[in-house]
């Protein structure tokens, strides 16, 4: 994709968390080819590294649970490649695929700091920078599970429902701050790595609820994001959209 595409991001700065693989991997090669310098935030640091380097970007270990971890990282996406001015909330764990009552506290706080905790954080770190530039881009990568709520998956349904909420109320705050938009996507099952921690049970209700009859692609994801972050993308905030083969109708 040529960058002077309607969807340019040249000398954009994008900010990715959990782009070592999944959907964030293909989030960040679609940024890239549209123009834009890559940060690729992941706990993992070897694959931040590796999907950094194919695109001569900036790949850092980053645990959006911890507001140090975050502040380091987005300390050298300054220092190496400028402020950002589109961020990625993609960072996401699944938690274990268990009953409410078969579940221990821990469950809820492991995917809670991550998923929603994780969120907060990254948006509150980048988004003063965004203000005093009067530009940003923020999307939030939830789930159909935060609108329906998936058996089974009580800890990750509820605080990707939060993300929503957090996204709606955040693109209110900032509507006269600048041209910052906030939006939010909510994906059925998509083919990626973390299926592979998901009982099979479990992704097979989830496919079956796609009138499709398939889960979604990564590409298909990324090019959703793609549009939700370019500067045409102007009026267009404190939205959820969905992508998710038809199942969700509202």
């Amino acid at each position: 994709m040529p960058e002077e595409h309607f969807y340019s991001l040249k000398r954009q700065v994008a900010v990715i968390t959990g782009g070592g693989q999944g959907i964030g991997e293909g989030i960040a090669r679609r940024l890239r080819a549209a123009g834009a310098q890559i940060a690729v935030l992941d706990v993992n640091e070897a694959n931040a590294r590796r999907v950094a380097a194919s695109l001569g970007g900036l790949g850092l270990a980053c645990d959006v649970s911890s507001d140090a971890s975050i502040e380091r990282a987005l300390a050298q996406v300054r220092q190496e490649l400028g402020p950002a001015s589109i961020l990625v909330n993609n960072a996401g764990i699944a938690g274990r695929t268990l009953l409410l009552w078969q579940l221990e506290e821990r469950d809820l706080d492991e995917v809670y700091s991550v998923n929603l905790k994780g969120v907060f954080l990254m948006c509150r770190a980048v988004v003063k920078e965004m203000m005093e530039r009067h530009y940003g881009r923020i999307v939030n990568i939830a789930s159909i599970a935060g609108k329906e709520g998936n058996p089974t998956l009580i800890p990750y349904s509820c605080t990707k429902a939060a993300v929503i909420c957090l996204t709606k109320a955040l693109a209110k705050e900032v509507t006269q701050m600048g041209n910052i938009t906030v939006n939010s996507i909510s994906p059925a099952v998509i083919e990626t790595p973390i299926l592979e921690k998901v009982a099979k049970e479990t992704v097979a209700y989830m496919v079956s609820k796609i009138p499709m009859g398939r889960m979604g692609t990564v590409e298909e994801v990324a090019a959703l994001v793609h549009y939700l972050v370019s500067p045409e993308a102007s009026f267009t905030t404190g939205q959820c959209y969905d992508i998710s083969g038809g199942r969700a109708t509202y």
